[in-house]
C-alpha cells in the first residue's frame, strides 16, 4: 500500500486512525485487492503453477524440527530443483508450506508482516497458539483460491515460551487446525514420510537425533513419491533443515544437513529400505 504524499506531506488517514493491531485487518479494510484470497480467476482457467511437495517436523526434548524437501513440480514436469519451503514465521516460530509455491511464498512473507505489526503494536510477542490462529484465518481466506487448484497446507511449529516446549501444528484447505503430537507430515509424500516417521520416533530424540529423523523420512518420501525430491548428492541440494528451541529459530547449515544426508545415504546402500523397526 503506497502513502500519498502529494500535497499536504502527511500520512493519509488510514495510516493515523487507532484500530486493530491485525496487519491484515487493516489491508482489509483499505486495500483488500492485495491480500492473495482476495484475487479471483476467470471462470473455466486451469492454472499450471509449480508445487511445493513434501514437509514434516518432529518435536524433541526441548524443542521441535521442521524440514523440508527441496524440489517443486507442474504436472510430471519436475519445475524446480532447489525450491526453499522452510521460512522463520518469528524468532520463535517457522512454517513449512506445500501446496501452490507462489502463493504459499506469498502467505508466508504477509504472515511474517502480520506477527511483527503485531509486536509493534501491541508491544508484546503473540503466544504460539495466537500465532496458529492466525494462520488458520489467512488460509480460510484463501479457500476460493484452493477450490481453483491453487491450495496452500503449510505445517507450522515452534517453541511455545508459556509451556516450554516444542509445538507442530497441521491444516487443510479450508484453514482447519490440529496440534499434532511428536511429529507430522503434510504434501503429496506426507503418507510415506509419516510412515517413516511412525516407525522411527521417539519421546526422547535429541535435536540431532529429529534433524536426522526428518531427513530420514524425506528420503523415504522421494523413494515412493515421485514429487518429492531426495537428497542430491551430484547438485549438492540438500533439505533444508530448521530447529527452533528455547534460544530461538536457527536454520542448520549446508555443512550439518550434507553430513547427515551422506550417512544416511550411504547407510541405504547397505539397507535400502532404511533402518528397521523392532516387531516388538
Amino acid at each position: 500500500m503506497e502513502a500519498n504524499l502529494t500535497g499536504t506531506g502527511r500520512l493519509p488517514a488510514a495510516f493515523l486512525t487507532p484500530g486493530s493491531s491485525s496487519f491484515i485487518d487493516f489491508l482489509a479494510v483499505h486495500q483488500p485487492e492485495m491480500l492473495p484470497g482476495r484475487r479471483t480467476l476467470p471462470e473455466g482457467l486451469t492454472v499450471e503453477a509449480p508445487h511445493g511437495t513434501t514437509i514434516v517436523s518432529a518435536v524433541f526434548e526441548g524443542g521441535v524440527v521442521i524440514a523440508g524437501d527441496r524440489r517443486a513440480t507442474m504436472g510430471n514436469v519436475i519445475a524446480q530443483r532447489d525450491i526453499e519451503k522452510v521460512f522463520p514465521a518469528d524468532e520463535y516460530s517457522a512454517v513449512g508450506i506445500a501446496g501452490t509455491a507462489g502463493l504459499a511464498v506469498e502467505m508466508v512473507r504477509l504472515f511474517q508482516l502480520e506477527l511483527e505489526h503485531y509486536e509493534k503494536i501491541e508491544g508484546t510477542v503473540l503466544s504460539l497458539e495466537g500465532k496458529a490462529n492466525r494462520l488458520t484465518t489467512m488460509i480460510r481466506s484463501n479457500l476460493a483460491m484452493a477450490m481453483q487448484g491453487l491450495a496452500v497446507v503449510p505445517i507450522f511449529a515452534g517453541y511455545d515460551l508459556d509451556l516450554g516446549r516444542g509445538r507442530i501444528f497441521t491444516y487443510d484447505v479450508t484453514g482447519g487446525r490440529s496440534e499434532e503430537r511428536g511429529f507430522a507430515a503434510t504434501g503429496s509424500g506426507s503418507v510415506f514420510a509419516r510412515g517413516s516417521m511412525k516407525k522411527l520416533y521417539r519421546d526422547d530424540l535429541s535435536a540431532e537425533q529429529a534433524a536426522t529423523l526428518a531427513v530420514q523420512a524425506l528420503y523415504d518420501a522421494a523413494d515412493d513419491d515421485s514429487a518429492t525430491g531426495g537428497p542430491d548428492l551430484a547438485r549438492k541440494i540438500f533439505p533444508i533443515v530448521s530447529v527452533i528451541t528455547d534460544g530461538g529459530f536457527r536454520r542448520l547449515s549446508d555443512a550439518e544437513v550434507s553430513s547427515i544426508a551422506v550417512s544416511i545415504t550411504a547407510g541405504r546402500s547397505e539397507h535400502p529400505n532404511g533402518p528397521q523397526a523392532p516387531l516388538l
